[in-house]
Order: structure tokens, then sequence, then C-alpha cells
């Protein structure tokens, strides 16, 4: 029973009554835990008592004694997030030079560098941060030609950074990367223009291949067919030379000269068209089988 009742304070002590007084504590500025990249400040009658910065375990009462404990009462105390920040604006509208509307997207880094003036001389640091950015980008990015405009955004966006740290740093902000991220076309007609031209220079651009591509391949052709009839030629121009040179070898010998030309002959009579052939029996006279009579035939 002594154990269990024991147990019963030790978690009331521990668990309830432990992070009541802490809690108490806190409230009347005992003690006050700051994070990385963090800042307290400490507000009493309308002064600034006390700013802390460094990050651990502080007690107020140290610095401002029993009237820590008037700060929640009397006074107020800010925590500020000095972490790095980014911001982005979509479409901001300038002109170029030429007169197209445009549109810029701008990304903006910055960290709080001065806590006191963040919280006391501007009621919205963020958001005139942010319309300094906006005006900035309007006011030093105007009337330039589309091609820079299109081309050089690095240079754009050191030009955009110097007319925002100065002001920004009266407002205890410290800027760092500004980067021009998107320049686009605001009007939709100029884009359907532009989109037009595009497709008719690719279709343009195809056509000429595609005409490049046919000459190069009449050009192979005709220059095949010049070969294959030069070829063609020195083929017929050295055939009767070749026929002739084994033919007069074929002469020295009379007798197959002679068998040559018959076989040439017979050859070239039997491929001719009007070719008649007459089967002569071996009993039938040649001439009446020339002339086509019937011999008589006398009975014994």
């Amino acid at each position: 029973m002594e154990f269990l009742r024991a147990l019963l304070y030790t978690f009331g002590l521990s668990f309830v009554l432990m992070p009541i007084l802490l809690g108490l504590a806190r409230v009347f500025a005992l003690y006050v835990v700051v994070r990385e990249r963090q800042c307290v400040v400490f507000e009493l009658f309308g002064k600034v008592r006390m700013v802390l910065s460094e990050p651990g375990l502080h007690t107020p009462w140290k610095s401002m004694g029993p009237f820590a404990m008037l700060v929640p009462f009397f006074g107020k105390k800010h925590t500020v997030d000095m972490r790095i920040d980014q911001t982005y604006l979509r479409s901001q509208p300038v002109n170029s030079e030429e007169g197209s509307p445009m549109g810029i997207g701008v990304w903006c880094e910055m960290v709080v560098s001065e806590p006191l003036d963040y919280l006391y001389k501007n009621n919205d640091p963020l958001g005139s941060l942010r319309a300094n950015i906006s005006n900035a980008t309007v006011r030093c990015l105007s009337n330039m030609k589309l091609a820079d405009m299109l081309e050089s955004r690095h240079a754009m966006s050191r030009l955009v950074r110097q007319e925002v740290s100065v002001k920004s740093q009266e407002w205890g902000y410290q800027v760092g990367s500004v980067y021009i991220r998107k320049v686009h076309f605001r009007d939709r007609g100029m884009i359907s223009q532009i989109e037009q031209k595009v497709v008719n220079r690719l279709r343009q651009v195809t056509g000429a291949i595609q005409q490049d591509g046919a000459n190069r391949v009449n050009v192979i052709r005709s220059t095949a067919e010049r070969q294959a009839a030069i070829e063609f030629a020195k083929a017929a121009a050295t055939r009767p030379h070749i026929v002739g040179k084994a033919l007069g070898q074929i002469a020295e010998t009379p007798f197959i000269a002679k068998a040559l030309f018959e076989v040439l002959e017979t050859q070239a009579l039997l491929t001719s068209n009007n070719l008649q052939v007459e089967i002569v029996s071996p009993s039938v006279p040649v001439v009446y089988a020339m002339g086509g009579a019937t011999p008589l035939v006398r009975s014994p």
C-alpha cells in the first residue's frame, strides 16, 4: 500500500505538478529557452529591456531583476525567427522596349539580421519587402530590349538585388539571392502568333531538309547511272574485239570453222519464226516431196 501511494505521489509530481510549475516559471520569465536561429525580445512599459540572441537557457531576472515578472502584464515577449526564408513573386508585369507585355517571376532569399528594426520600424516587414521587390522589378526591368530580357537573367537578377538590398536593411532584413526564374509573355494573342510562327518555321525547315535529302539521292542516283552507262559502253566497245579475236583463232582451223558456221546457220534457222519442217519418208524421192506430189504406185 505504501508503495502504491508513493508511486501515485511521484506520478502526480512528475507529470502534473512539475509541468504546471515550469509553465508558471516561463510565464513569469524565471527562465527562457532560446533556440538556434531565434531571438527573444523583452518589452516592458514601451521600452526594450532585454534582447537574447544566443541559443541556450537564459534567466531574464539576472538582467531585469523583479521587473521580468511584470512582462506578461505590462509588456510583451517577442520571438523572432532568424532562419533563412524564401519568397516567390509570380508574373510581375513589365513592358519591353518593343512594347511587348511580359511577366517576370522573381525568387528571393532573405534573413532577419536586425530583430529590433524588424519589430519596430515596419508593421509588416515581409509584406513591405515583397512590395519592394515587386516595385524594383518593374522599375529596373521595364523598357529593356526583348532579346536581353529573354537571355540575360543573371544581369537582371543583380539589378533587382542592388535595388532591394538598401531598402530592406532599414527594415531589419538582409537580402540574399535574388533570381529571375521565369520570363514569359502575358498576351495570349502574341503567344498564339509566336506559336504559329514557330510551327511555320519548323515546317519550312522540315521541307528544306526533305528537299535536300531528295536532291542528294538524285545526285547519287544520277552518278550511279552515269557510271553504269560508262561501264556498259566499255563492255559494248570491247565485245566486237573479243568476238573477232575468237573467230580469228577458230578460222586458223578450217574444219572447225566450217562446223561452227554450220551450227550457227542451223541455230539461226531453228530460231526463225517462219520455219516449216516436212518429214520425208526414205522411200519417197526428194523431188516429189518438195513439189507436194504423190508418186504413182504400181500394183504387181
